[in-house]
């Protein structure tokens, strides 16, 4: 499967808009440059694009657009390259403002909007849109199980599965809403696609690609493509951020003081054996992670010890090792929806998980291994400490009052390697014993709502 790292992956930002419902916060400022907490709006989304590896960016602006390009000009300060495509007199809509770009514009690229904050796994993104495209996908749209709660769904999910995007034709059945995150094939935007659904005139402003500019919104494409089965879905967990109104601008602005502005402590969980059932593998005959949704089974304590943790103040963090699809005994899609599974049930049941760091790499190639680019020495794998430092730059963590909860010795050993404290579930039996050799978790307990309970009771 052909694949792109993020780093040679570009993200077109639509930044046109006029910012009405914002009254006088955009009067003389655009909406990515609106004031939250001494920065600029954007440059909270911008440090999430950073901290997962993009580097390459075309910003589609309109509205005080000299002030966007004089604020984060080529963006080498920030070791990223920035381009710019500025609209016409007349606003194209979405679909129309992207079209307008076409000559700027990689074969493949992310599309994202510059008034939300959208915090999700796009390494995740970046997969299932290139997997996708394997399968004869040509665009992937993020959406999250919303039930009407910040906007009317309009998606109707067929498991992991998009059956029908429309945002115009709304029905009961839709439980899912676009996210906001969005990926395409460039050819998608030429007469050659759009001549059914849009009218093109002969003749008028061309976008210096030879195609006439016409005003559309992309949500046409989506509804089409969902139509013809051609867009793939990446299912996401975490609620989106925008700055449409001056009230989900406070909203916003209360999420970044506690987020960016205050530091609070987390607590890293293992999952298998520690939140879930390991199960018996039949093909290497002894116990190993599910490796298919169906066998994922969630420990009746777990939710209730998440949410005691959460109910203390920490954040929620998995990090777990994943090697299964390495080692070819499934594919990565499968891992990722096991965790988005895990995710949804544990919401439902009041159990917010802040973010999911997996490390699927494992360092020798089987002769099952089906997706090479996961063959690598990493420094994410357990007993290594990266998954617990990968959140540091983009969440203000108190490592010091921080804990890892395992059930393993390279649980252990990756927490005090991070310098969090150590919880160990189970017993100490010899083989754990000699391999941790002279490092001790801090505390052992019988299960997670055990460990859940010791969390922050630092003289015990």
């Amino acid at each position: 499967m052909y694949m792109k790292t993020a780093e040679d992956m570009q993200v077109v930002v639509l930044m046109g808009g006029l910012g009405t419902r914002l009254g006088e916060y955009t009067k003389e400022c655009p909406k990515p440059l609106v004031e939250v907490e001494g920065k600029p709006f954007f440059d909270y989304s911008l440090k999430l694009f950073i901290h997962h590896g993009f580097r390459k960016f075309l910003f589609l602006i309109g509205y005080r657009a000299e002030m966007i390009e004089e604020y984060y000009g080529d963006g080498s300060k920030l070791g990223i390259s920035i381009s710019y495509c500025y609209d016409g007199k007349e606003l194209l809509g979405t679909g129309g403002a992207v079209r307008r770009a076409y000559r700027l514009l990689e074969d493949d690229f992310l599309l994202v909007y510059g008034d939300s904050f959208m915090d999700i796994d796009y390494e995740e993104t970046m997969y299932r849109y290139f997997e996708g495209k394997s399968r004869g996908m040509r665009a992937l749209m993020t959406v999250l199980k919303n039930g009407n709660r910040f906007d009317r769904s309009n998606v109707i999910m067929d498991g992991s599965e998009i059956r029908l995007y429309d945002k115009m034709n709304m029905t009961p059945e839709m439980d899912y809403i676009d996210y906001g995150v969005c990926a395409y094939e460039k050819s998608l935007f030429r007469d050659e696609y759009l001549k059914d659904m849009v009218d093109i005139p002969a003749d008028g402003e061309t976008n210096g690609a030879g195609m006439v500019n016409v005003k559309f919104d992309i949500a046409l494409i989506q509804n089409r493509l969902s139509i013809e089965k051609k867009i793939a879905a990446h299912i996401v967990t975490k609620r989106f951020y925008e700055i449409g109104s001056p009230a989900s601008l406070n909203e916003f602005r209360g999420y970044v003081r506690h987020r960016f502005n205050e530091k609070h402590p987390a607590v890293f969980l293992d999952r298998d054996g520690v939140l879930n059932e390991i199960v018996f593998n039949d093909d290497i005959e002894q116990m190993d992670s599910p490796q298919k949704p169906e066998q994922f089974r969630a420990f009746p304590e777990a939710a209730k010890a998440i949410k005691k943790i959460r109910d203390k103040g920490y954040y929620v963090f998995l990090a777990t090792n994943q090697p299964g699809a390495a080692k070819g005994k499934c594919r990565l899609k499968t891992l990722y929806d096991i965790n988005t599974m895990f995710a949804e049930q544990m919401a439902e049941n009041g159990a917010d998980i802040d973010a999911v760091f997996m490390c699927p790499h494992y360092p020798k190639k089987s002769e099952n291994t089906k997706e090479d680019f996961l063959i690598k020495t990493c420094d994410c794998r357990k007993p290594k400490p990266g998954l617990l430092l990968k959140p540091a730059d983009i969440y203000n963590i108190d490592y010091e009052n921080s804990y890892m909860i395992g059930d393993s010795f390279t649980d252990i050993v990756a927490g005090q390697a991070a310098g969090v404290r150590t919880i160990f579930i189970g017993e100490l039996k010899c083989d754990a014993c000699k391999k941790l050799c002279d490092t001790e978790p801090d505390h052992i307990v019988h299960d997670v709502l055990e460990a859940a309970w010791l969390v922050g009771k630092q003289d015990i």
